[in-house]
């Protein structure tokens, strides 16, 4: 289990959580949104 890419997983368990609940979907996509604008926002807050 270590050594699974951690993209991968996250985007297998949000689509099964999206097939479940596509509701989600709005806020899985806000907050990847958001994620991704403060990364690109503020690079040195990444590992």
């Amino acid at each position: 289990m270590e050594n699974l890419p951690f993209t991968p997983l996250i985007s297998l368990i949000a689509g099964v959580v999206i097939l479940i609940v596509p509701r989600l979907l709005n806020y899985i996509v806000a907050i990847y949104l958001i994620i991704i604008g403060l990364v690109g926002l503020f690079p040195q807050l990444t590992p």
